[in-house]
């Protein structure tokens, strides 16, 4: 496990981060990809992680990480039939708190963009915690980008539920990369975000805090809707 006086560590705790008010083609972005043994976060694991680098509104490949994770317990048939990856293929892997390290490397100083992000950080969230720390990033939801560049265009969303990237990319005339890989969804992902940020961008979305404050809003409008069902 790393010190918790690791230098990677104390470099992500003590790092700024992108004002909200930075324009979006000046801040910083860490694309992250998580594959993981299933969608519970008390119970499943992160089985492997890609980040890709989008800085001044272009991907930069040259310090992108992907590492596969060893789980506690291995994945299933059903999340395999997904991922494709099998205990033999993650059997030598490295632990998580042995890659920790290069986790926060990738995100340190940078906002985080992530396809229905609320995913990746629910898992990151609990990864950092059993070690001590918090996700602290500014988080960017491409599949809620997505949705309010429709809106605003007076398209119709596919459906209620947030739309898959593959679908998301060909939509916007960009190639799908290894899908259901995280180096390949990482990819995806950063491209997507750019062409929805250059034609939000067209329609006043010109920070980095507007495309946060649209994630934040999404989250805040699902629980009014949640706390109404309850109440109902």
């Amino acid at each position: 496990m790393p010190e918790r006086d690791s230098a990677a560590i104390q470099e992500y705790l003590q790092a700024s981060l992108p004002a909200a008010n930075t324009p979006w083609r000046e801040a910083a972005y860490s694309v992250i990809d998580l594959e993981t043994t299933g969608l519970d976060p008390s119970s499943d694991e992160i089985i492997s992680f890609a980040a890709v680098t989008v800085r001044g509104g272009k991907v930069r490949l040259d310090d992108a990480v992907y590492e596969f994770i060893r789980p506690r317990r291995m994945p299933e048939g059903e999340t395999i039939r997904i991922h494709g990856l099998r205990e033999a293929d993650l059997a030598e892997a490295p632990p998580l708190e042995e890659v920790l390290d290069g986790l926060l490397e990738a995100l340190t100083g940078k906002a985080m963009v992530a396809h229905v992000a609320a995913v990746e950080r629910t898992f990151l969230r609990r990864a950092l915690a059993e070690h001590g720390l918090e996700l602290r990033n500014p988080i960017v939801d491409t599949a809620v980008l997505d949705r309010e560049l429709r809106r605003l265009r007076r398209e119709p969303a596919a459906s209620h539920q947030p739309i898959a990237l593959g679908t998301m990319a060909s939509d916007l005339g960009l190639p799908t990369h290894r899908p259901h890989h995280a180096d390949g969804d990482a990819l995806t992902t950063a491209q997507a975000f750019i062409a929805l940020a250059t034609h939000l961008e067209t329609l006043g979305f010109e920070t980095l805090g507007s495309f946060v404050g649209l994630n934040q809003e999404r989250e805040r409008t699902g629980l009014l809707a949640r706390l109404r069902g309850r109440l109902g």
